[in-house]
């Protein structure tokens, strides 16, 4: 038998689909599954985005510019432009999803044994991305009880060393919603020059804030060009997971030079992706409007019956649309297959995203859940309260 390699032994696997066998069996039983596992939104995509693939008269699908269409950077940096952040299409390199995006900036920042800093707990897949370049993650504990903001800078600080390449960071930040303000990220800013290192800010939920936060982008600090990579994605700005487009910005010109090169080797984005990704831009401001007020009003339906749950302890999150739950069991992740495989509540259940695999400190988040707020009101009512009977079923079980 042929030996793989130990970088694919070793690449971890994703905490948000790992138990979907699971809810694929539970499914095959005729269950109905509530997924709060994964952020995939249920809000229908802006209709300009559909009618330009359903309209589209192409007779082929030729290969396109490996860095993006001109005129879908152009109007990328116009969106940019109404949030204060001034680019050009040059700095823009369009990318099949905000996950290549990241892979090519850590191959580009980072060589082998590498290291970069995240404050945990992360999007998981960080790990897997960094783990595919070879590169090392050096953890931050951000703590629960002060709603996971930005760990004290000497702590980020006294992780940096000669191996330290990046700090990487998601605002708001999936899994817990945290909005990072704009001292937090001037100070990192800072701290990357001071350094002389990057900072890399995936910035794909930007729109989604809440309760009169405000968003500040990394690329807004006035001298950071040279040491600030921000990430993004239309996939859940406008309900275009599937589309995977995303892109990768900043004003480093050797940075970008570099990324595209790894772009190169993909050859080019997807062309009708790109078709609908330019026509959502075009999608009038209500569009987006009405979507943060519907992830506004779910954020505070879900909180709320948690938070009347017996000894479930709920983040408040500032964006985004997840929030992290302390729950009364020892086992999250044992709890969340428990919910698939031996539970259901008239022919109900839901699937969560075990919060341990985004962290990166063995044995921390062991009784933290994920949960995205991507369904209706009344869906998330009902699987807040099939979660109530299940914890009282599974505490039985295990007492």
């Amino acid at each position: 038998m042929p030996h793989l390699s130990n970088k694919g032994i070793q690449l971890p696997t994703s905490p948000i689909r790992k138990l979907v066998v699971y809810s694929d069996q539970a499914k095959a039983k005729g269950i109905e599954v509530y997924h709060l596992n994964i952020g995939q939104p249920d809000i229908a995509a802006p209709k300009e985005a559909i009618e330009a693939v359903k309209n589209a008269d192409l007779t082929l699908l030729p290969y396109g510019p490996s860095q993006g269409t001109l005129t879908y950077r152009q109007k990328l940096c116009a969106y940019y432009k109404k949030h204060d952040i001034s680019v050009e299409p040059d700095d823009v390199l369009v990318t099949t999803g905000a996950s290549e995006a990241l892979t090519f900036a850590l191959n580009v920042i980072c060589d082998a044994g590498d290291e970069i800093i995240i404050p945990e707990p992360f999007y998981a897949n960080y790990n897997g991305f960094a783990s595919a370049a070879s590169v090392d993650v050096i953890p931050v504990i951000s703590e629960f009880t002060s709603q996971f903001q930005l760990p004290a800078l000497e702590n980020i600080s006294g992780k940096i060393t000669e191996k330290t390449k990046a700090i990487l960071l998601c605002n708001p930040s999936n899994p817990t919603g945290y909005v990072y303000s704009k001292k937090e990220i001037n100070a990192l800013v800072e701290l990357a020059i001071e350094k002389d290192i990057f900072l890399i800010v995936d910035e794909v939920y930007r729109e989604f804030i809440h309760g009169g936060n405000e968003h500040y982008s990394v690329l807004q600090h006035p001298k950071g060009a040279n040491h600030t990579v921000m990430i993004d994605s239309v996939s859940k700005r406008y309900s275009l997971c599937g589309a995977r487009v995303g892109c990768i910005v900043s004003k480093n010109n050797a940075l970008i030079e570099n990324v595209l090169k790894f772009a190169h080797l993909r050859l080019s984005p997807p062309t009708y992706a790109l078709m609908a990704s330019e026509a959502a831009l075009d999608a009038p401001a209500s569009y987006l409007e009405e979507v943060i007020a519907e992830y506004g009003k779910r954020r505070d339906v879900l909180i709320e019956h948690l938070e009347k749950i017996p000894n479930v302890e709920v983040s408040h999150p500032m964006g985004a649309f997840y929030c992290i739950a302390k729950l009364p069991v020892a086992d999250a992740e044992d709890f969340s297959k428990y919910l698939l495989t031996d539970f259901d509540d008239d022919n109900q259940t839901v699937m969560l995203a075990p919060a341990r695999g985004f962290y990166s400190t063995p044995g921390i988040g062991l009784n933290e859940v994920r949960i995205a707020f991507i369904l209706d009101s009344k869906k998330l009512i009902r699987a807040v309260s099939i979660l109530e009977k299940a914890l009282i079923a599974y505490q039985k079980l295990v007492s």
